[in-house]
């Protein structure tokens, strides 16, 4: 018997369910459409670079991310609480997203650091201000075996007070597989970055950490091991789902890891019906762009969900 329902039959005591909502999107090369850094990618995705990346494209893009979140507040019983993202250029983003779509009728707030990657692309969250309070935040660098830090995105680290008391969430956009054994030794070293800084949290007696992110591997990677959470989306990969797909088929590399603190955590990928088209076997994210054809997509990747659960006795 499960000891909720013990504790309940034994001593009367009622319980509750506290929740946060949390969201996380690689939102594949979201730039602004200005050339105002030494970044090859920003060139291209600029108003008069290849892509012709205008700024009504822009803001089509805006619009849509604000949608989808709309609607996953929706489907999924209320907003996200918190909103990962990965791919993002810089603040002047994620402030047009906030100020110029219909989450100006909401209450999200943005952390985010630039990153020391070399296509100018970061990772980056929205919390809401009347659920989370936010009491710490920081990015935190990757470091190759000689201590220099990488050139990659940093895992960025939040701290709030929430509903279910305080909670850490860790944003990652592990090094990509290019690279052969090269990559896959940065993706190792990012991994172990993370495993250190779940190690701290608890060190300092947090025990409700949240990692998720675009870990650029499958969920049975088995780098995982050396994290001390619990990987929630491993059932998901071995039914064969998937939150880009590759060659006809899914695959799985938008994760979610949490503490065992959390009593229940449920763990979803949401397919977005405007986000979708038909690929001949089925369906398939839309892209903003393939190659140099627009095509007015958002991502190649869907969004994943968790409902973060934690009885509480009362």
């Amino acid at each position: 018997m499960k000891r909720w329902v013990l504790l309940f039959l034994l001593f009367g005591c009622s319980v509750a369910a506290a929740q946060e909502r949390v969201m996380f999107w690689n939102l594949e090369n979201f730039f602004d459409y200005r050339n105002d850094s030494t970044s090859v990618s920003d060139a291209e995705f600029s108003s008069r670079g290849p892509k012709r990346w205008t700024r009504k494209r822009f803001n089509a893009k805006c619009n849509a991310v604000a949608k989808t979140i709309l609607w996953a507040g929706g489907e999924m019983g209320g907003l996200p609480d918190i909103v990962g993202f990965a791919e993002v250029e810089n603040g002047f983003v994620l402030r047009r997203l906030l100020q110029g779509t219909a989450l100006r009728k909401t209450d999200y707030t943005i952390v985010h650091y630039d990153s020391p990657d070399p296509r100018g692309i970061d990772v980056a969250l929205l919390y809401r201000r009347s659920r989370l309070k936010l009491l710490s935040a920081k990015p935190c660098h990757i470091y190759g075996a000689d201590s220099s830090i990488l050139a990659t995105r940093d895992i960025l680290t939040a701290h709030f007070a929430g509903p279910g008391g305080d909670i850490a969430v860790l944003v990652n956009h592990h090094p990509s597989k290019y690279g052969g054994a090269e990559s896959e030794a940065r993706r190792l070293m990012a991994v172990e970055r993370l495993a250190f800084l779940a190690d701290s949290l608890r060190n300092i007696g947090l025990e409700r950490v949240v990692a998720m992110g675009d870990f650029n591997d499958t969920p049975d990677a088995p780098a995982y091991s050396r994290l001390p959470l619990v990987n929630l989306a491993l059932p998901f990969h071995r039914r064969g789902e998937g939150t880009i797909k590759y060659d006809g088929r899914w695959e799985l590399i938008d994760l979610f890891f949490v503490s065992d603190s959390f009593s229940e955590s449920r763990m979803s990928i949401l397919r977005v019906p405007f986000l979708l088209k038909d690929d001949g076997s089925g369906q398939k994210p839309l892209r903003t762009y393939s190659g140099p054809r627009y095509l007015g997509g958002v991502s190649d990747h869907c969004p994943v969900w968790l409902d973060v659960k934690k009885l509480l006795y009362l």
